[in-house]
Order: C-alpha cells, then structure tokens, then sequence
C-alpha cells in the first residue's frame, strides 16, 4: 500500500475516494466499478488515487477494515450487564452496518470467490468477530453456564449464521414461503438463536 501523506488534507483526499468508491460501488457494482469513475466521483484526478491504493483490490480491503471496526465499536457501545442486551447489540450493529456497506460486502464475497490472497484477509476479518463471539461464551462457562460445544466452533457458527442471514435476506432475494422480516424480527431472530446457543443450559449449582 502507497505512504499516505499525513497531513489533514491527506486524510481528507483519502476519505473522499473511500466515499466516492461505496457510492459507486453501490449504483455500479464493485467489478463494473472504474478508478476513473471513483475518482470523478471524488472530484481528484485517477492518478491521485495511486497516492492511496494501488489497485481496487486494495481500496475494497480498506472499506472491509471499515466495516469491520464501524461494528465493533457500535456494538460496544452498547454493551450492559444482561447477557441478551448485549447479544442483542452486537446482532443490531452487525445487521445494520451489513445493510449500510450492503455493496461492499457484495464485492468482499465475489473477490473472496476468485483471489484466494483476498480470501484469506475475509478470514482474517471473520476471526475478529470469531474472537470477540468466542470471549462471551467463555463468560458465560465461567458464569457456570454448560455450553457444550467447543468454544471456537460455537463462535465461527454464530458468526457464519450471522453472515448467511444476512446475504440471504438482504442480497439473495429471500426464501420461498418465508415471509421477508422487517429489521427488528431478523435482529431478534439471529438473537435468540445466539442467545439460546450459549445460555440454553442453567448454570450449575
């Protein structure tokens, strides 16, 4: 990745192609997306966009870092002393930052099913999320509560029925002869299946 200048102006060229490249990735798609149309689109020249990003490629895995910390930091946010709140928040900051970078999570799924050097940096971003999931059922056992599944799978479970959930819903179409859920039902569904997966048993006595 190019040095970024840093300096005030740097960093504002830097988020007016990060804007201007989810806009156009949005009304165009990520492969149909151009450097010259994101560059237009930022109002910079296509030969400052290489000041930032060598390549498209590198400009998506920028916004995947953005998505990935927008639903870290909303979720903790949020976070209180009942386990289901904070399962709830968790769930409402992943679902709703999806739906807000819905075309770049697009683009993330077609590059991770063609460039297996882009695939392994979503696994990296996957087992951030892995981590967080897995140190909430580790509380959980400590509480007394008998999970039952090994910690690690449970988690990449979680987080891969988060992630289906939401491309079936919000990219897919859908299911056939299943009513479309409105935000809040697909936010209460996803948590209760959590909840219910890692808090199912009473803790002992």
């Amino acid at each position: 990745m190019p040095a970024r200048p840093p300096t005030p102006k740097g960093r504002r060229t830097e988020a007016a192609f990060l804007d201007a490249a989810r806009k156009v990735f949005a009304e165009q798609g990520y492969f149909n997306a151009k450097i010259s149309d994101i560059a237009r689109e930022a109002g910079k020249s296509p030969g400052s966009f290489y000041n930032y990003y060598e390549n498209k490629e590198e400009l998506l895995q920028a916004l995947l870092e953005q998505f990935s910390v927008e639903v870290l930091e909303t979720s903790f946010e949020a976070q209180g002393d009942d386990p289901m709140e904070g399962i709830r928040a968790a769930v409402r900051a992943y679902w709703t930052t999806y739906r807000k970078y819905l075309a770049e999570m697009v683009g993330v799924f077609q590059m991770s099913m063609t460039d297996e050097a882009f695939a392994q940096r979503w696994r990296e971003h996957r087992a951030i999320g892995i981590r967080v999931v897995r140190a909430g059922i580790r509380n959980a056992e400590r509480s007394g509560y008998r999970v039952g599944a090994a910690p690690g799978l449970l988690a990449s479970a979680i987080v891969s029925v988060l992630e289906a959930f939401c491309w079936v819903w919000m990219v897919s179409g859908g299911d056939t002869d299943v009513d479309a859920p409105d935000d809040e039902a697909a936010i209460e569904t996803l948590s209760l299946l959590w909840y219910r997966a890692v808090y199912h048993r009473e803790p002992e006595r």
